[in-house]
């Protein structure tokens, strides 16, 4: 008999590099085939995502509306996509918020929920934190003439990318100083300057090819990704160390969980739309 693949007896990195480099594959690949391919990658990212946010809060004692939270996110991201792809008119986008206080009225009738407004809190946070975000990149990636530039989506990835994998090797090989021990110990200045130095190195290298965006807004991207993604990591690591776990999930080998994985793009993306949709 043929012995199955197990990716959990290779060594950490070994399983976040095959992780990193299958997912990365798939997730580029959907996004540059066409619009509908990432529009159903990406829901499927968020839905996993917003999952694990509520099942953490559901640790630390806390009694979001898990799936209708989720359903909401998911059909937050769903009207800004068609919306931005011109299928349905923006008014339709003013739908969000009447949908958004149902919650409100399934919490009413919650008769064990001792604090129920609590439960609201978290299950908007869920959406604010995880849906929001993902729904800002569906105008990002329409903001250059209404149409859809996967060029910016696969930028904005592979700076992101370049800035995680430049801060893991060095901060492994050089990190000394703490760069912000209280949240996340193993996070150095030198890892940071690391990945500061490969996301404005991969930065230069896309504007040359990807002219959908002028030279100088990618590297105004890369500043945003280096500040707002390292921001994004560490706020992640507080939510966890607040309620005393490791990783958001264990799904993605290595990495743990969507939320560990796409935590940098959560913090970055609102900043990334408005500096497209302004300039």
């Amino acid at each position: 008999m043929r012995s199955r693949f197990n990716i959990n007896k290779y060594s950490n990195l070994v399983q976040r590099s095959i992780t990193a480099l299958v997912g990365g594959v798939v997730v580029i690949l959907a996004s540059i085939y066409s619009d509908w391919a990432y529009f159903i990658i990406f829901a499927t990212i968020l839905g996993f995502s917003q999952m694990e946010f509520y099942k953490l809060s559901g640790l630390d004692g806390m009694l979001p509306l898990k799936t209708f939270g989720t359903i909401l996110g998911l059909i937050i991201f769903t009207l800004t996509f068609l919306a931005e792809k011109e299928i349905l008119p923006q008014p339709y986008l003013f739908l969000i918020f009447p949908l958004v206080s149902l919650t409100f009225f399934i919490k009413l009738y919650k008769k064990t929920d001792k604090k129920p407004f609590t439960g609201i809190a978290y299950t908007y946070l869920g959406i604010f934190y995880v849906a929001v975000p993902f729904s800002l990149l569906n105008m990002a990636v329409f903001s250059v003439d209404g149409a859809y530039r996967f060029e910016i989506l696969v930028g904005c990835l592979t700076i992101l990318w370049a800035s995680d994998t430049g801060a893991y090797f060095a901060g492994t090989r050089f990190g000394k100083t703490k760069l912000f021990e209280r949240v996340s110990p193993k996070k150095s200045w030198e890892g940071f300057l690391g990945g500061v130095f490969a996301a404005i190195a991969i930065a230069f290298v896309i504007s040359q090819y990807f002219t959908v965006l002028e030279d100088w807004k990618w590297l105004v991207i890369a500043g945003i990704i280096i500040i707002a993604g390292t921001y994004g990591d560490l706020i992640e690591s507080l939510f966890k160390r607040s309620i005393a776990i490791k990783d958001s999930g264990t799904i993605l080998p290595g990495h743990g969980g969507f939320l560990d994985r796409f935590d940098g793009l959560l913090l970055s993306v609102p900043f990334i739309t408005a500096f497209l949709k302004i300039w």
